[in-house]
């Protein structure tokens, strides 16, 4: 059986990268390089999410809630108040929401075909708690 964050890897967070990588290059006009700088992955990778190749799992950009975070997270990003710390919270945040929304269900289905996903709650009672990292106080 996969876990559900066995599934959030492989599917939500690449969603989620893709969505911030979409929002640095077209709202902010950043290069595919300084944004990836800033999202602590490679030039590639960034090209990779703004041309689809990767983070096209799982649609979460029609979720308000999610696109909000997202819109939140890269403003910050490029008005320098998220270290990578907070970046990772910030992203964790994004997941968990998803999760709670149900997104990720019939993916975990697809990864667990006896799992009856309607009685699942495995993404509600998982959740890790980020509110007791330490962060470098920036916000």
């Amino acid at each position: 059986m996969k876990l559900p964050c066995e599934v959030a890897v492989k599917s939500v967070v690449p969603a989620i990268r893709a969505l911030l990588a979409k929002e640095l290059t077209e709202t902010y006009k950043m290069k595919q390089t300084a944004a990836a700088n800033l999202l602590g992955i490679t030039q590639t990778a960034v090209s990779k999410y703004t041309h689809h190749i990767r983070g096209r799992m799982l649609q979460v950009d029609e979720e308000m809630e999610v696109t909000v975070l997202i819109k939140k997270t890269a403003a910050s990003l490029v008005n320098g108040d998220l270290d990578k710390t907070q970046l990772v919270l910030q992203i964790c945040d994004a997941c968990k929401l998803v999760r709670k929304k149900g997104l990720m269900c019939e993916l975990c289905k697809q990864a667990n075909p006896t799992l009856n996903v309607r009685q699942c709650k495995l993404c509600l009672l998982s959740f890790c708690d980020t509110s007791t990292i330490p962060t470098s106080g920036k916000t």
